[in-house]
Formats: structure tokens, sequence, C-alpha cells
């Protein structure tokens, strides 16, 4: 009874795409979420465009939801030098809140069976998956890791990058400015971090911001780090004296890491953050959650057609051709991280890039992919 094809273990953007991608071709899908939906998560909430023609052949009505239409990108430095420039293919901005309904409420149409279940422990034993969750155990012979950034399930699966350092802190909050561009995404450094701008679709602007918690945690509250180390930017300055904002407290999440992480771990095949995370200065985390849902649900759905001779050739496919996929992307990331994050660095490299402005369209590139279809 407790049996089924493939269980999806996470129910944020990449485990919801590819509960609907499977269950599209008839497969028999389960997915576990703990939380209830929809919740406001911390996000960047810029989704790029490349997702589009995915979509539309998964035919999900993610312009019904209204996102906003990005097409330029400003960046400053915290001296409040800036650049400006426009964004090839662009993006759109959407809530967590908004994007995480709709794929919930759509997988639900196609027959995705969602249980709000935290999931305990998932073990790999005689050719099939063990699910343990906080009421029943479940079996399937296929497993997808869609369990976000970081989690307790990491850590009972004795994944390495959970032992590694975890220095960065998240914030996340929507603010009320009725003149902040539709069509514009701003990127502002300050010391130990860089925060984002745009507006989503209920015309809420949201700001989202990545510091380092030595840089943090003097303050550790994050109203005092906006109004002491944020508003030096002068951008960020005019800003918050402006802008109202909406949220009673802002959303945060610790311990975030960049570290590589495996692709396959005891035979699951790892998702969205679970897989790899990008550094949210490149924009492109949650197109990346998209297309590696569609990469991992090709690969099943292939299994499922017999075109591997055993589970191991499988689990190399999906590797190499998430690594083809995503490597670079975050590469490029960090070290440009690594630049903006040095003030030095980072006002040379803007009074280089104002020279040569054609290589800014270049590196964002870099960050993102084809689109995807």
């Amino acid at each position: 009874m407790n049996k089924r094809e493939v269980i999806i273990v996470g129910g944020g953007i990449a485990g919801l795409t590819a509960g609907i991608h499977l269950a599209d071709r008839g497969v028999e899908v389960l997915l576990f979420e703990k939380e209830s939906f929809p919740q406001h998560k911390v996000c960047g909430e810029y989704l790029s465009r490349e997702v589009l023609p995915y979509f539309d052949e998964l035919e999900i009505p993610l312009l019904e939801a209204g996102p906003k239409k990005i097409s330029r990108l400003i960046y400053s430095t915290k001296k409040g030098n800036f650049l400006e420039t426009s964004l090839e293919p662009g993006g759109l901005g959407i809530s967590r809140y908004a994007l995480d309904e709709l794929l919930y409420r759509t997988a639900l149409e196609r027959g995705v069976e969602v249980k709000q279940e935290k999931v305990k422990d998932i073990h790999f034993g005689e050719g099939h998956f063990s699910v343990e969750t906080s009421s029943d155990s479940y079996q399937s012979k296929h497993v997808l890791g869609a369990f976000g950034k970081r989690s307790n399930l990491d850590k009972e699966l004795n994944r390495e990058f959970f032992k590694n350092p975890a220095p960065w802190v998240g914030i996340k909050s929507h603010y009320y400015l009725p003149d902040f561009p539709d069509d514009l995404v701003g990127l502002h450094n300050f010391k130990g971090g860089y925060c984002g701008l745009s507006k989503t679709e209920t015309g809420a602007v949201n700001v989202c911001f990545l510091a380092t918690y030595k840089s943090f945690k003097d303050y550790k509250n994050p109203q005092v780090f906006t109004e002491k180390e944020l508003r030096k930017n002068p951008f960020l300055n005019t800003f918050f004296t402006e802008a109202t904002p909406l949220f009673e407290q802002p959303l945060s999440i610790a311990q975030i890491s960049f570290s590589s992480k495996e692709i396959v771990k005891d035979h699951i095949l790892m998702v969205g953050d679970s897989a790899g995370l990008i550094h949210p200065l490149c924009g492109n985390g949650m197109a990346m959650a998209v297309q590696g849902a569609k990469i991992a649900s090709e690969v099943l759905l292939s299994a499922f057609n017999k075109a591997y001779a055993g589970r191991e050739q499988m689990e190399t496919d999906y590797r190499k051709k998430w690594e083809k996929e995503f490597r670079s992307r975050l590469n490029t990331g960090k070290w440009l991280q690594k630049i903006l994050l040095k003030e030095n660095l980072a006002e040379v490299s803007q009074a280089l890039l104002s020279k040569m402005p054609f290589l800014l369209p270049e590196i964002i590139k870099r960050t993102h992919g084809r689109a995807i279809g």
C-alpha cells in the first residue's frame, strides 16, 4: 500500500517541477513537504526567462500569475558608484509565495500525491528505498532529494558539505515603493555582502541580502544591521528612507554554505539547492532549480524505459548532465563573489567595466544557460 514509483523529498521549486514533469508522463509520484503551502521564503525572487519554453511545455501558466518583466540591471559599489546594463534574456519578478502556490496547485491537478510530513530518514537496500516519516514508512525504487540548502537529512546522509563552515546569513523582506521601476533589478554592495532589489507580482519590492556571519554577528538584528551597514550604500540609503516595510519582521536563514555537494548521495538524485547552490548575485538559482528538475525527470524516465544497464549507469549519466549544465555557472559565481566582497576589487572592476561595457553582458551570460525546452 505504501509503495510508489518515485518519491520526492521537498516541495520547493525543484521538487514540485519534477513532480509535475513525471506525473505528466504517467509516473506515480509521492512528494513530501514538511511545511504548508504557500510560504514566504528567503529568496531573490528573480526567475530567468530561460525557463519559459519548459514551463510552456509542461503547461504551467506562469504568466497568469502576473510576474514583473525585468530587463535592466543596476549594480552599485559600497561607495555608490554604479553601472547599468540591459539583461538578456531578462527575468521575471515573482514571489516564492506565488510561484510555489502555482506549482503546488499544478502538481495536484496533474496527479502528484502531496503529503505534509517531515521525512526523518532515507535508506537504500536490496534495490529500493525506504523513506521514514514522522508517521509511516514508504518504499520506492527512486528518490529525488529536493530538501533545500541545508537540512537535517543532509546530516543523516553524512554529506560532506554539512561538515564545512557555513558562514553566510540571508535576510528577506518586502517593501512598498510605488516609484520603483517594474523592469529593474538592483544589486548593491555593502560591507560583508550585497543586496538585491526587484519588484514581484504584487507590486511589492523584494529586498533580499546575503551577508557574512562575521559582519552580521555584532548586530544580530536584521533591522539594526540594515541601519548600520546597508545604509552606507547611497542607493540602499535612499531606498530604505523612501520605502515602507510590509513584513512585521524580516525572514532570515542562517548557515548558508556554497561548498560543493554530491550530486548523487546514497543513490538519491539531488535536485535544486540540494545539488548545488549558486551565489545569489548571479540571479540564476530559481532557474537552475527548474532546469535541474528537468534533467532529473528525463533521466528517471529513461530509467523507466530501460535505457540504462543499471542504477550505476543512470547515476553516472545524471552526474555528467548536471555538471555539464551547471558547473561553469557555479564557478563563475564563486569568483564574482570574491571580487565583489573586496571593496577595492569591486571599485577597480567597476571602473574597468565602465571603460569596456560590453564585458558585463558577457559575464551575465556565463551565469545563465540557454532557453530550457
